[in-house]
């Protein structure tokens, strides 16, 4: 940690906050901040745009800001990157924000992927490349480059059904359970499912396994989300049989099923605020999000909880503190830029042909 950043982090956070409104005020239309639903509050409340990483991404684009600061994680700040203009400036407050769920596939291991199932099948010919979002910018580059797209939990279906059009078989990375829900929704049995681990030669599947496969899906998973387990969803309404139940896709199939409803955190967000007052809710996502939901819709009655008894939050989102913040719009209100994410020209003009690929065909 620099010298810098390390007096920082010994400013309480209402010294912080002060100093973050003084600096907002002296950039002005020059800054946006963007905040991601699984922010802590004591850093989501300062944002501009608040909601899921791509619609934030190209609301900053859309903005008059020389700089955009993305108060989420590192391949948020990538996207915010590829989608913007030139002449903006994409900044992540604190580096280390990244994703473990993202980290789980890297370009080296996606490469040999697809050169071992080459070894099998055409690839090229029967397989398309689908990234979800939560993925580096190379990854997203690469199914640029092979004919692939990339797609989020709110348009993953409508992603896989344009994929199927184009080939016969889908590598879908990094999240399994997003490929699993998405894909048994659309009619595809868990038999043409197979999981691809990337630690074993030729993913541990055999040339069989692999010729039947409609989706390969990556051996990746969400931490958070891989803490609901179905037996919470019991044991719950036991207490109380009426309770709605409602996931994000990342959840495990297990959990999947057993809810009421699925889908992006947009999704939940706005089920839960178009639901009849005094409603009870189980809710399979972020921490941060669940405890703001319960906040927001308590005086309608509506009773908000979080599914899993362990507390459970996004660690690296949570990295990006009002210390990082101030520092951030500090250096900025001086002259500097701190913290920049800039990906090659190169990446960037192939990720954006998938993510191109990917508005057209959602709705």
């Amino acid at each position: 940690m620099s010298a810098a950043i390390q007096a920082y982090t010994l400013l309480d956070d209402d010294d912080c906050e002060s100093r973050i409104l003084r600096a907002r005020e002296a950039l002005g239309e020059r800054l946006v901040i963007l905040g991601h639903h699984y922010q802590r509050d004591e850093v989501f409340k300062h944002a501009d745009f608040t909601g899921d990483s791509l619609k934030l991404s190209r609301q900053a684009a859309s903005s008059n800001a020389d700089y955009i600061v993305f108060c989420g994680v590192h391949f948020m700040a990538e996207v915010a990157d590829i989608l913007s203009r030139p002449e903006q400036v994409s900044i992540l407050p604190d580096m280390s924000a990244g994703c473990a769920m993202a980290d789980m596939a890297n370009l080296q291991n996606v490469e040999r992927a697809w050169q071992e199932l080459s070894e099998v099948l055409d690839a090229e010919e029967m397989i398309t490349p689908v990234t979800y979002i939560n993925s580096a910018a190379d990854l997203k580059g690469f199914c640029g480059e092979h004919g692939g797209i990339v797609c989020t939990s709110t348009n993953a279906r409508h992603v896989l059904e344009w994929s199927f059009k184009q080939k016969e078989k889908v590598l879908f990375f990094p999240d399994q359970h997003l490929g699993r829900n998405t894909g048994y929704a659309m009619g595809v049995p868990l038999h043409e499912m197979v999981v691809w681990d990337y630690d074993k030669p030729r993913g541990g599947l055999s040339a069989a396994q692999i010729k039947k496969a409609k989706i390969i899906l990556w051996k990746g998973f969400c931490s958070v989300h891989q803490m609901f387990q179905p037996e919470q969803i019991d044991n719950f309404k036991r207490k109380y049989p009426e309770t709605k139940i409602i996931s994000h896709p990342e959840s495990s199939f297990e959990v999947c099923q057993k809810s009421d409803y699925v889908g992006s955190t947009e999704y939940i967000i706005n089920t839960i605020a178009e639901a009849e007052a005094d409603t009870r809710w189980l809710v399979a996502t972020e921490l941060n999000l669940v405890n703001r939901l319960h906040e927001k819709f308590k005086h309608e009655g509506k009773n908000v909880h979080f599914m899993s008894p362990s507390v459970c939050m996004c660690s690296t989102m949570f990295r990006i503190d009002p210390q990082h913040m101030a520092w951030v719009l500090e250096n900025l209100v001086d002259g500097h830029v701190v913290n920049q994410i800039s990906v090659p020209a190169d990446v960037a003009e192939q990720a954006r042909l998938a993510l191109s690929r990917m508005l057209d065909v959602s709705p």
